[in-house]
């Protein structure tokens, strides 16, 4: 069967309830970003090749070539671009961007994820420590909540101490590796069967286990002596003490295990669930490193959230309202209703003026079918 008929796989068109649903959301977001002095800027849906090739993995990108053979590749997230887009310019430091635009994912479709979702996000480029950490994290998780997500854990770990405890253990990179794997998917049985101290073991294991907040932190800093891994720890009780202030520490759980993005993050990290989707709706954390792919030295620090996912949780948690069309229908003597349909719109009141010449019996059905509320048959002056 011909292919014009469907979307290709992972890609998916919006109902007009949905639709609308999901640009009520998108102004929540913007108003919340730009309430938080974050601008919002917007980029290309198509960027070089090179913008993604250090940070993603080429098979997850889609690749096509323009008309002189040089290779492009679809948005794959905002942060990329935001950062390219702010190293090309001569900044005030820091500087607050925003986003909510569509990304492409190849390969990356499955158990209610699209390959292209739309996603916001905020970037807090050239700003250090746990207090610009806490302001992107406490965003986030207004950011859930704007859009009717009550039910939201956060994980929150830090990058920095997983390199500083790996540093203090003495561990190579080859052990490494399998200790990351082991960590992020808390496998305790490929922890007790390392050739290290029973100690060091105890240690690691600590790290697949941790789900508390200041608990967590209390629990494993006697065993630290890395300064490293004693800073990423302290910034992690800064972050917790100012969630606390917010009121937002009910939301948020320290889990060291979150180590699988040591590569591109650079201290916090961060990740968003609720229930009824199996994937994370939030993630983000700190980057300062970068920037350094387009030639600047620039902290940084961001999240975004899929609006794509979190309409996902809210349609399977009963929370989702499909936009409303017009409410009113006006048909009958066309000049009458032409004029009562403007002076409805004018008022506010969202009206479809009848073009087809319907009777009023098949205006009341076709409101029906509809979900029109409202008929509004016109004789030449009178409803």
């Amino acid at each position: 069967m011909a292919n014009k008929y469907y979307t290709p796989d992972g890609f998916t068109d919006q109902f007009p309830g949905i639709c609308g649903f999901k640009r009520e959301l998108e102004s929540k977001l913007r108003n919340l970003f730009l309430l938080n002095g974050y601008e919002e800027i917007e980029t290309p849906g198509v960027e070089y090749f090179d913008v993604y090739k250090d940070f993603v993995k080429e098979e997850e990108l889609y690749k096509f070539t323009d008309s002189t053979g040089r290779l492009l590749c679809n948005r794959y997230d905002g942060t990329i671009p935001a950062v390219r887009f702010c190293a090309g310019r001569n900044e005030t430091y820091p500087v607050r961007f925003s986003y909510i635009e569509n990304m492409y994912r190849s390969g990356k479709s499955g158990g209610g994820k699209l390959s292209g979702f739309t996603q916001g996000g905020i970037e807090l480029l050239g700003a250090s420590g746990a207090r610009s950490d806490a302001e992107v994290l406490a965003i986030a998780i207004k950011s859930a909540l704007e859009m009717g997500i009550t039910d939201l854990q956060v994980s929150v770990g830090q990058v920095e101490f997983y390199k500083g405890l790996m540093k203090q253990l003495g561990i190579d990179e080859e052990i490494q590796f399998k200790i990351k794997n082991a960590i992020a998917n808390r496998d305790s049985v490929t922890i007790e069967k390392l050739d290290i101290s029973s100690e060091d073991k105890e240690t690691l294991l600590m790290l697949t286990e941790s789900g508390g907040t200041y608990d967590t932190i209390d629990q494993i800093r006697p065993r630290i002596t890395d300064e490293g891994a004693i800073e990423a720890l302290d910034n992690l009780k800064e972050i917790l003490d100012i969630m606390a202030r917010y009121d937002f520490l009910k939301y948020v759980s320290i889990d060291l295990s979150l180590v699988e993005s040591v590569e591109y993050y650079t201290g916090m990290v961060f990740k968003g669930y609720t229930y009824e989707v199996g994937f994370p709706i939030i993630s983000g954390g700190r980057y300062d490193d970068v920037a350094k792919t387009f030639g600047k030295e620039i902290q940084a620090v961001g999240f975004s959230i899929s609006l794509t996912l979190a309409i996902t949780a809210l349609m399977r948690q009963d929370k989702y309202a499909p936009a409303k069309g017009a409410s009113v229908i006006v048909g009958g003597d066309f000049e009458t209703a032409a004029a009562t349909a403007e002076s409805l719109r004018a008022e506010g009141t969202p009206a479809i003026l009848d073009t087809t010449g319907m009777t009023e019996e098949e205006l009341d059905n076709y409101a029906k079918e509809k979900g029109i509320e409202t008929v509004m048959f016109m004789n030449g002056g009178n409803a």
